[in-house]
């Protein structure tokens, strides 16, 4: 039997009849589709983008928030033969227009919210000729045809009626379906994800149908999830790890996904997480660190606006459990244990058993991917009973390469690798790294990835000889334990050549800071390190008028000291070798956002862009004068913050 993601569906329609695929929030409450539903629309929807003149071999992009049609969409594309390019609904329109064109996608299916962003591009499409709309009434995108030159009758297609016509004339396109699915090959490529960009232009990253089987299953097969949880589905579907775990990977255990209700756009879609959350009662939740930070701050902050006496029950539980669990592996001892457990049951009873009710009623625990997961986070999450576990993996992994699990897992690590995948640790002189020896992350198995899309130099660069060339650091430690340390491309680097990744540290800064808002560490062959950082402007304001500043000095070295507040904070004290902790800091006035292109639709840094745009910044801390970080320069900053103009 070929191993492919539509011999999945096949399988999990027949296991599974009556289970809920895919849920969506409706006028009248959560739409369902189940698992045989969702292969016939599917089936259906392929027929009619067949009739429309989609061939084999052709792409769809797709630019959406989750929704049962994206899961059927998708599907759909694949059915007939065809390939999908999955694009984050956070991207500017010039970087869809340049994925639309590299990728030589035929066509674009959009929703109501992200129609204007593609409709701005149109006139400067190559190839993408329709643009395949998901809502019903087009109503709401008439003028913005009007204003862009686009035919709404001529370009625009509903899905709904490509479904219809699909249904209408399956019976003389089944056969022509049934030989395109005969023809699929395991190394045909399911989807062409882009990076997102970080070091440069993005690359097209072409998954198979192998790749996307293979790490489904071997992910399954460690997690061992149970048949029939339910998963919520915050992070949108175009992101690697939410794409593999939710569309596919769901498949192997009959899982029911509920997506968050994304109408009314992006501040209704935040306002509705929380509330969909509840209703939907999941299980298990995908997270990015950035996501879990702000469940950690909700929560913090709620419990602190219930007075000094529930605040300081939380806390004492808090800590009481922190030192019992240790790292999640290796357990306090029984004497530790013993003085612990009064403050960390009376907080169980009292405070952490209704926190997890903001995750619903059956909330297990979460998994987080995307970036490095600070320690305080999952310490924070493992004692009040909703572990956030950690994995590793890379979209050119397809993604997953090793998770922590609830039988097996040790907080700090990312885990172990999962089944049928070799990772070793490389160095530099082409030898395998010692236990506890860091080095590159390089693995081999069937979910590397084919290659990334007309870019063959940089495919020889990252695949060789079948083994994947992370660009990732880490190590294997006493235990076992993958240890990921931070991006290659990202390292500090010394006037002696030695490295070091700088995510760690920046973690710690804004992590352990009150008022930084956003660091990012620098050190390109320089004597010391530095730091470009942006500053929660209303915590600034409010910290000033608090204690009565009006001298920006004064000010600055408040800032000063609580930048690095990190190396008195017990989680982060002595952890960073001194050389590589900043010396000196110049404050910019705008913050690293998707808007300026300084984050990816990931949430990440784009390191080489906010060097590129605060150059001579980055020069003047290389100065006599720089080299502190109370200058002229951060003093005129950030006068703007006083109480009153100086």
């Amino acid at each position: 039997m070929k191993r492919t993601v539509l011999q999945m569906l096949r399988i999990s329609a027949e296991k599974y009849p009556q289970t809920a695929y895919t849920n969506q929030k409706g006028e009248k409450g959560w739409d369902g589709m189940t698992y045989p539903e969702v292969l016939h629309e599917s089936r259906f929807l392929a027929a009619g983008l067949h009739q429309i003149g989609m061939n084999k071999g052709d792409k769809v992009a797709i630019l959406a928030e989750g929704r049962n049609r994206w899961i059927t969409g998708e599907f759909g594309i694949l059915f007939a033969g065809g390939t999908t390019v999955p694009l984050s609904i956070k991207l500017m329109p010039d970087e869809v227009l340049f994925r639309l064109n590299h990728s030589e996608s035929k066509a674009i299916i959009v929703s109501r919210n992200t129609f204007e962003k593609v409709a701005s591009i149109w006139t400067q499409m190559e190839f993408t000729k329709k643009i395949i709309i998901l809502d019903d009434d087009l109503s709401p995108i008439e003028k913005d045809c009007k204003v862009f030159g686009i035919n709404i009758e001529k370009d625009i297609l509903r899905y709904t009626d490509i479904l219809n016509a699909g249904k209408h004339e399956f019976e003389e396109q089944e056969s022509y379906l049934d030989q395109t699915e005969a023809e699929i090959l395991e190394e045909d490529v399911v989807t062409i994800s882009y990076t997102s960009g970080t070091t440069g232009d993005p690359k097209g990253i072409m998954l198979t149908q192998l790749n996307y089987h293979s790490n489904c299953t071997d992910a399954m097969e460690y997690f061992n999830l149970p048949v029939g949880h339910r998963l919520y589905i915050i992070l949108p579907l175009d992101h690697s790890f939410a794409h593999t775990v939710a569309i596919y990977a769901a498949l192997l255990r009959g899982l029911s996904l509920y997506f968050v209700d994304a109408r009314g756009g992006g501040v209704q879609t935040l306002k509705n997480i929380p509330i969909n959350m509840v209703e939907c009662d999941p299980h298990f939740i995908l997270t990015v660190p950035a996501l879990s930070g702000n469940f950690m701050s909700k929560i913090k902050d709620g419990v602190a606006a219930k007075g000094k006496f529930v605040n300081g029950i939380f806390n004492a539980g808090l800590n009481a459990g922190i030192r019992m669990n240790r790292d999640g592996f290796h357990k306090a001892g029984f004497l530790v244990r013993m003085i612990n457990y009064i403050p960390y049951k009376l907080a169980e009873v009292l405070v952490f058993k209704k926190v997890r009710l903001i995750f619903g009623k059956n909330i297990r625990f979460l998994v987080g991917g995307g970036a490095l997961l600070d320690i305080r986070q999952q310490v924070f999450f493992y004692s009040i009973g909703v572990p956030v576990y950690q994995g590793y993996g890379l979209s050119e992994a397809t993604p997953i390469i090793s998770a922590n699990t609830p039988d097996v897992h040790k907080l700090g690590s990312s885990g172990k690798v999962i089944p049928n995948l070799i990772c070793k640790i490389m160095l530099p002189d082409g030898t395998e790294a010692a236990k506890g020896v860091q080095g590159e992350v390089v693995i081999q198995g069937d979910n590397v990835m084919k290659g990334y899309y007309k870019n063959p130099d940089s495919t020889a660069k990252t695949v060789k000889d079948g083994w994947l060339y992370t660009g990732d650091l880490g190590y294997y430690d006493k235990d076992n334990f993958l240890m990921v340390v931070g991006r290659g491309k990202a390292l500090l680097i010394s006037t002696d050549g030695e490295k070091y990744s700088p995510e760690g540290i920046e973690e710690a800064i804004q992590n352990s800071s009150d008022l930084v808002l956003q660091a990012m560490v620098y050190n390109d062959m320089r004597k010391y390190t530095s730091a470009i950082i942006t500053l929660d402007s209303a915590k600034v304001s409010r910290y000033a008028a608090k204690h009565k500043i009006a001298d920006a000095e004064v000010l600055l070295k408040a800032i000063k000291q609580d930048f690095y507040k990190f190396k008195e904070t017990a989680e982060y004290r002595n952890q960073f070798p001194e050389k590589w902790v900043p010396s000196t800091f110049q404050i910019v006035d705008e913050p690293f956002t998707e808007q300026n292109h300084m984050i990816n639709s990931t949430m990440k840094m784009v390191r080489f862009k906010i060097q590129e745009v605060y150059h001579d910044k980055i020069e003047v801390m290389y100065t006599p004068d720089g080299s502190n970080s109370v200058n002229e320069i951060n003093l005129q900053t950030i006068k703007k913050y006083l109480p009153f103009n100086q």
